[in-house]
């Protein structure tokens, strides 16, 4: 028991310092995301761009968040507030993304093409969905939901990048500039939904830690739960341990 208890702490934190890294990650390349989107826009004239460099913002708020909560000795006890606040920039970015979609539909900006907005987004694209995959599946790992919304944030990200491309490209090629925001609206609506998730979110934080003998997290063992994988000593002897 001391060795799979010592086994199961080592994978927790070698997680912990995981998720730190892809947080970290993620604030520093919205970071620059936000400034090239800012200033590209701005000489375009593009307020989809600008909106895009601006939502950076807002995603580096749950990259801090993760941050901040695993700064903490027992990251788990600031699970729940953490997913909340996450939730809350879901519900800003969709709150954004839909006064923005609107108010382009309604004066149909046509902005001038912008040839460093279509490289950044591509960038975006190849860059965002592989952040997202991996800190999803550490949150999976670590039993964290917090550490998944935040993947899902930058996923979320990846669909905006997607959203802009489209609408720079048809406002170049086609001069079709309704696409982004029509697509940016469907964006919004999705963003709601996770922020909404997450914020009732309250019970389901439990999930094991595949390979560390089904070992629970930590707000299931407080509840007296545990998950056992295939091959674990029945729970009676380890009440006996």
């Amino acid at each position: 028991m001391t060795t799979s208890s010592g086994a199961t702490q080592t994978r927790r934190r070698t997680l912990a310092r995981r998720a730190q890294w892809l947080a970290g990650a993620s604030v520093a390349y919205n970071l620059i995301e936000g400034i090239v989107a800012i200033g590209a826009g701005t000489v375009a004239g593009s307020t989809a761009l600008i909106g895009f460099g601006l939502d950076s913002a807002i995603e580096m708020t749950s990259g801090l968040v993760i941050l901040w909560q695993f700064r903490h000795p027992v990251p788990e006890e600031r699970e729940l507030l953490a997913r909340r606040i996450i939730a809350v920039s879901f519900f800003a970015l969709a709150g954004y993304v839909t006064v923005e979609s609107v108010r382009a539909l309604v004066t149909a900006e046509r902005p001038a093409p912008s040839v460093v907005g279509i490289v950044l987004t591509v960038a975006s694209l190849l860059i965002m969905p592989i952040l997202s995959w991996a800190q999803r599946r550490t949150g999976r790992q670590l039993g964290s939901r917090a550490v998944e919304a935040d993947g899902t944030q930058t996923l979320l990200c990846t669909y905006l990048s997607a959203a802009v491309l489209l609408g720079l490209l048809g406002n170049a090629l086609l001069g079709w500039g309704w696409l982004d925001p029509v697509a940016a609206l469907v964006i919004a609506g999705v963003a709601v939904n996770e922020g909404r998730e997450n914020w009732q979110g309250e019970d389901d934080c439990c999930s094991p830690l595949p390979g560390l003998d089904g070992e629970a997290d930590s707000c299931c063992a407080a509840d007296g739960l545990s998950a056992n994988s295939a091959g674990d000593e029945p729970g009676a002897n380890r009440a006996a341990d």
